[in-house]
């Protein structure tokens, strides 16, 4: 099946056997706001002018998600921040829709418990593990040496940002994840605009983490 960018990020996101996240919400929910975003950017929806985003074609790419973003974007009519966009698009109900969706296509399989008995819990163990399978090689293909094609890097450079290539890639070359992170191996007009995304999706998840430091 043919998935986007924030749904294998999700896959890469979850410990395949026992479907637990490997990463907390502070960090997954902006990456996957950056990742709608960013494939906006690859399918010249968007692009950064001015250090601000702009919807350069409002034309639906057949994606709900994708879709909803974009309309959203030409709806509010306006050039804004990257960062301003990630936080819109973010949130823990973009990613539960995102799991349901994988799970409603045989991908993953919802199964919810309780903690204790008392505190309800949803685990998403894979039950296509084929799906996940040819993203991991994909990308361990270029965090080998291969050249990246522009979705992987992409998805690479937005691991990177929310830290999840550390726990998703534990044994890959650091030096080589930035590098791809922060690499041309896109349209300039198109690297301009993700480089720009996954650092917004830092600073959000930064921002985030303190946030919730400071209230607990």
């Amino acid at each position: 099946m043919t998935v986007t960018i924030a749904e294998e990020l999700l896959l890469l996101a979850h410990d395949e056997a026992e479907g637990k996240q490997l990463i907390g919400g502070v960090q997954l929910d902006p990456a996957l706001g950056g990742a709608i975003l960013a494939e906006l950017a690859a399918a010249g929806r968007v692009e950064l002018a001015d250090d601000k985003v702009t919807v350069t074609d409002p034309t639906p790419l057949g994606d709900a998600e994708l879709d909803a973003a974009l309309a959203r974007m030409a709806e509010d009519g306006k050039t804004r921040k990257p960062a301003w966009w990630v936080q819109r698009l973010q949130s823990d109900k973009l990613r539960r829709r995102l799991l349901t969706r994988l799970a409603e296509a045989g991908v993953l399989a919802e199964e919810r418990g309780r903690v204790l008995g008392v505190f309800p819990t949803t685990r998403w163990p894979e039950a296509d593990p084929q799906v996940e399978a040819d993203v991991r090689e994909r990308v361990t293909a270029v965090l080998a040496g291969a050249d990246p094609d522009e979705r992987t890097a992409t998805l690479i450079a937005i691991m990177h940002a929310a830290k999840l290539d550390r726990k998703a890639f534990p044994g890959a070359d650091r030096k080589r994840v930035k590098e791809i992170a922060e690499g041309e191996w896109a349209g300039q007009a198109v690297a301009k605009t993700i480089t720009a995304i996954t650092a917004a999706i830092a600073a959000t998840a930064s921002t985030a983490a303190v946030v919730a430091a400071t209230t607990t």
